[in-house]
């Protein structure tokens, strides 16, 4: 059983990208850190929160009427892919022709 004073762990779990995985792997090495955990802990420690801006484009949010065999599709790739169904119709809406609908009816 836990001691009280002692803190508790909450696993969080995070998707990073390769870059800031290697540096983590690189930290721990260079460092002496027993583990990922610690060099996030200290991360997030010494961070200065105050400053940082995220640098991603403002969203918004819409709803859409699909036909189920294509939500269906959607789902089941963003399944298979590992990603959200809004990621999938991020690229997909990305890679269409710009002034050009194949099979607009709506």
């Amino acid at each position: 059983m836990a001691n009280k004073n002692s803190p508790v762990a909450n696993p969080v779990t995070f998707e990073l990208p390769l870059p800031l995985i290697e540096k983590i792997e690189a930290t721990l090495s260079s460092n002496g850190a027993r583990s990922v955990s610690e060099v996030i802990r200290c991360a997030l420690e010494e961070f200065d929160y105050s400053q940082f801006q995220a640098d991603r484009p403002e969203h918004r949010q819409i709803s859409v009427r699909l036909p189920q065999e294509i939500k269906k599709t959607l789902l089941r790739q963003a399944r298979i892919k590992r990603v959200s169904a809004g990621e999938i119709l991020r690229a997909a809406i990305e890679a269409l022709p710009a002034g050009r609908l194949r099979n607009a009816r709506d």
